[in-house]
């Protein structure tokens, strides 16, 4: 076998149409061999010789994609010094671009006997572990473009690969599951009628199923356990996994692009798959442990601020490295348009605060390819002070969990939540404002992956995880949820009457929220989880989306036309929203006249349910759950993309939160004539054609927790 000296740059296996080049950092190791793997269990061991920077690399003419490979890596194994080296060990690459096979868990893939945790495994692991893949670059993308939506035009839309199309009847059951099932016509079109503009897809970076789960018969549905940071995950591929996972994402990006939907990646670039110090030894651990991960005063131990065992040592230049690199090539070489980064409070943690200032975000900020796509953290980690929604640099958007809790809280009748909804509703300017970021910072949600959904929010009070395997103790015990008067599934009319009018309600709130909205997958549906508020090990019917039956033959049941009466609503309401830019206005309200409007008044005005304006008394009531928001479409102050004045109609939008009917009095002075385009009252929730017509002054009742939405034509 040939062996030249190859390149230390870039990092990973690189195929250029005739060979291979292969570089690996560790600055602890002696020495790495390139393990080549064949069919039959054997391997050719190729040591790494040339070493620039603690960079190891190596070309080999002749080696194609779908290779398989891995690393030994030879030097010190002494866990009081952070070390962890192991040649008995073969170690993923973590620019691997492919990963094929899986973990099975024997003794062999730790680092440590299991009869003596303080003894070094020399057993192989090579048996029991995944590999890594060569794979081919090139891709035809034909015309492919970003389709670049603005902040202020995004309907986001969270999504599980598997858990969207595993039960989709319209799709072949060899693609279900798959990337190749996003690509489909059927469920683009379903995204595209939704109003969707961004599909936000759940963790697709290479993950694995760890032991205790594995043990009990679960899985690690959700995925955030990443054990590799360049590779599509392989059980989303519906052809195999020698490198045609890439392919297939590659082919579904393209395919959403084609339909003007963005694809954004949720991913975990805080901790590994490899666990705190009982964990196994897979890639970064026996490579360079102390370069990687965060170490504790005792380095034998991790800092842990994210619950999974290890944090990502994110003062490391290697680390920070990877992850750019990681970055810079999901965008460049799979055509993503941005990142929801997991309990991104972590990669702020050079030392042991929250550091808005820390260098991954200085890296992110001059980053020419990285800084001009969609960046949006999940504000929050389990570590000291790790809470900092509102906290993050002008660049980024955030979950805002603040939203969720308060818009739940509401339609529940907590008392004195009223101030806090008004923030809530016009974008939370007492988060985002102080440091010139708008609206659009706020990535609006009632729900996500991470709780109940949205059935479920009005379904249950009390979590129901038991087969979770953990007595019910995981998840959150506190969630804001209203059962509406029996706990789960019942025939009572009245609440199942209640519940309709609960789950048009979130959905209203959501999309005549200022900010950016996101609906949760299946919540279009109704979907439930039987409760079940932490189902990241259960990939099952639990958490699949069931497609209602009937659509177009009229054959479905009750749950059927229910669920599509629901999805309905929702493209009604996400569509209200595109249609109307006083929705999704790009600056704050300013509560004053525009110059140049004929009508002289507010941009925004509050209102009791009496009419009167709003005093700060009315807003500090404890008892208040209800009032009236007027937006002037004439006040819209941004001008439009070619410089020319934007105007829209003007709305006035009636909050009744109360467990009681009232009688809401249109406010006079702000329009003469009104009609009615919402009433979350009514089983479909949008008049069809046009509401009925009411006159300033008069007074409409509202039933208990419902929502009216009239508008004034501009």
């Amino acid at each position: 076998m040939q062996v030249w000296p190859g390149q230390t740059y870039p990092l990973g296996a690189t195929y250029d149409g005739a060979g291979t080049n292969f570089a690996v950092f560790s600055e602890v190791a002696d020495r790495i061999e390139l393990c080549l793997l064949h069919d039959d269990g054997s391997e050719t061991a190729v040591e790494l010789r040339e070493s620039d920077a603690f960079v190891r690399h190596a070309y080999i003419p002749g080696v194609m994609p779908g290779q398989r490979y891995g690393f030994r890596v030879h030097g010190p194994y002494d866990p009081a010094r952070g070390h962890r080296c192991n040649s008995a060990k073969l170690l993923l690459d973590p620019y691997a671009r492919a990963m094929s096979g899986s973990i099975d868990w024997h003794e062999a893939v730790y680092g440590y006997r299991f009869d003596r945790p303080d003894a070094r495994n020399d057993l192989d692991s090579a048996p029991h572990t995944m590999t890594s893949v060569v794979i081919n670059p090139f891709f035809d993308w034909a015309d492919d473009r970003p389709p670049r939506i603005d902040y202020h035009r995004t309907v986001l839309y969270e999504a599980h690969v598997k858990g969207l199309t595993m039960l989709h009847p319209g799709l072949p059951e060899e693609i279900r599951g798959t990337y190749a099932a996003l690509a489909h016509p059927e469920v683009i079109e379903h995204l595209v009628e939704l109003g969707v503009t961004a599909l936000e897809l759940m963790p697709v970076h290479q993950f694995v199923t760890d032991n205790r789960l594995v043990d009990t018969g679960l899985t690690n549905y959700w995925g955030y356990n990443t054990i590799g940071f360049f590779a599509p995950h392989n059980a989303y591929a519906s052809m195999g996994d020698r490198g045609q996972q890439v392919l297939e994402f590659k082919t579904a990006v393209r395919a959403l692009h084609a339909a003007g939907i963005e694809v954004i990646l949720d991913v975990v670039y805080n901790h590994t798959a490899e666990g705190n110090h009982l964990g196994p030894t897979l890639s970064l651990r026996g490579l360079d442990n102390a370069s990687y991960y965060r170490l504790g005063p005792d380095p034998r131990y991790y800092t842990d601020t994210t619950g999974t065992g290890n944090s990502l040592l994110m003062r490391s230049p290697h680390t920070l490295q990877m992850i750019m690199d990681s970055l810079r090539y999901w965008v460049t070489e799979m055509h993503v348009d941005g990142f929801r980064f997991d309990l991104a409070s972590t990669l702020a943690r050079q030392f042991h605060e929250v550091d808005r200032l820390s260098s991954f975000f200085d890296l992110v900020q001059q980053d020419p390819v990285v800084s001009q796509v969609k960046l949006i953290a999940e504000p929050w980690d389990l570590g000291e002070g790790g809470y900092q929604v509102g906290n993050f640099p002008p660049l980024w958007t955030e979950w805002n969990g603040a939203y969720r809790d308060t818009v739940r809280d509401l339609w529940r009748g907590e008392p004195a939540r009223l101030a806090e909804f008004g923030s809530r509703l016009t974008g939370s300017s007492d988060l985002y404002q102080d440091d010139g970021r708008r609206p659009l910072a706020s990535i609006n949600f009632v729900t996500c992956h991470d709780g109940f959904t949205l059935r479920d929010l009005v379904s249950y009070n009390e979590k129901h995880n038991e087969a979770n395997g953990e007595g019910n103790r995981d998840g959150e015990n506190y969630n804001r949820s209203s059962n509406c008067g029996v706990e789960g599934a019942t025939e009572d009319e009245g609440i199942l009457a209640l519940r309709g009018r609960q789950l048009r309600n979130f959905i209203a709130t959501l999309m005549l929220s200022q900010g950016v909205p996101m609906i949760s997958h299946g919540d279009e549906f109704g979907r439930t989880q039987g409760g079940n508020n932490n189902a990241y090990c259960q990939d099952s019917e639990v958490t699949w989306v069931p497609w209602p039956k009937g659509a177009e033959s009229g054959s479905g049941g009750t749950a059927d036309i229910e669920a599509l009466r629901m999805l309905e609503f929702t493209r009604s309401m996400v569509w209200l929203r595109r249609d109307h830019p006083v929705f999704r206005r790009r600056r704050f309200f300013h509560g004053r006249p525009v110059e140049g409007t004929h009508d002289d008044l507010s941009d925004i005005a509050w209102f009791t349910p009496e009419g009167e304006e709003m005093t700060q008394r009315d807003w500090q009531a404890a008892h208040a759950r209800s009032l009236v928001v007027f937006l002037n479409g004439q006040a819209i102050s941004e001008p439009g993309p070619r410089g020319e004045k934007i105007t829209d109609a003007s709305f006035l939008l009636m909050f009744n939160a109360h467990q009681a009917a009232m009688e809401f009095v249109v406010p006079i002075n702000h329009g003469t004539e009104w009609q009615v385009v919402v009433d979350t009252a009514i089983p479909d929730g949008v008049l069809p054609g046009s509401g009925r017509k009411v006159r300033a002054g008069d007074r409409l009742r509202l039933m208990d927790r419902s929502l009216v939405v009239l508008m004034r034509p501009a």
